[in-house]
């Protein structure tokens, strides 16, 4: 039984046992962190939806490729113009003509003021609407980069404000919160979703998919975090033979 019938199956049977059905829609950018969100939502939720958003990034072949990774996974896909967000909040990952660069002590300047913010609650307005309670995002406050959004307390903070924006009872899920990457890889493996994980994403800034181009911020913890997770696997491999 693959997921798509697995889901089927929880939502017949909570429908003859008169249970809401539990619906999540993921924020998802086609990346390896909301890419295995994806595949721990379908573990859990009857019915599960994604929402991408479209703000001008550099990296535009991410909307591609989450279309794709949906598509592949038999889940909608929607896809919200940001474009405001654009322009108000010039930087490496609005701009195609700024330099990806961090100094030291100082956020790298691919931090886009309030995007965060912004994508959780437009996509909270569209859970809504499909009567879905669960948000699911990829943000972790282990292996990041010091963006304030991404934050644990920043999480509970807005799903309290959500709640009471909108009188409605959303829960937001952050899996990740405390994993570094290295465990992140040990997820989506656990979750039979590795070689999927590796090769369809894109988490390059330069928009380049799987490994991508190996030397942006993003792709330097990405490699990092497999290459610590491979050496994990290999050795349990030899203690096991």
């Amino acid at each position: 039984m693959n997921r798509k019938e697995a889901a089927a199956d929880r939502a017949a049977g909570a429908a003859v046992q008169g249970k809401p059905q539990e619906k999540a829609v993921v924020v998802f950018s086609g990346g390896q962190d909301s890419t295995t969100c994806l595949f721990w939502a379908l573990e859990r939720f009857d019915a599960v939806e994604t929402v991408t958003f479209d703000y001008g990034q550099r990296h535009r072949s991410e909307l591609e490729h989450a279309k794709r990774i949906a598509a592949k996974l038999q889940v909608p896909n929607r896809v919200l113009d940001m474009s405001l967000l654009n322009q108000l909040a010039p930087n490496a990952l609005t701009r195609a003509d700024i330099d990806i660069a961090q100094e030291e002590g100082e956020l790298p300047n691919t931090f886009v003021e309030g995007r965060n913010l912004l994508f959780f609650s437009f996509a909270a307005i569209y859970a809504k609407q499909i009567g879905a309670r669960h948000i699911v995002t990829g943000v972790c406050e282990t292996d990041f980069s010091g963006y304030p959004d991404c934050r644990d307390v920043f999480v509970k903070s807005l799903n309290v404000t959500l709640n009471l924006a909108m009188d409605y009872g959303f829960v937001l899920h952050t899996p990740l919160m405390w994993l570094n990457k290295a465990e992140t890889w040990r997820l989506a493996d656990e979750l039979g979703a590795f070689e999927f994980v590796r090769t369809e994403t894109v988490t390059c800034y330069n928009g380049l998919p799987g490994d991508g181009c190996g030397e942006c911020p993003s792709c330097k913890l990405r490699r990092a975090g497999l290459e610590s997770y491979l050496a994990e696997r290999a050795q349990k491999a030899g203690a096991g033979a």
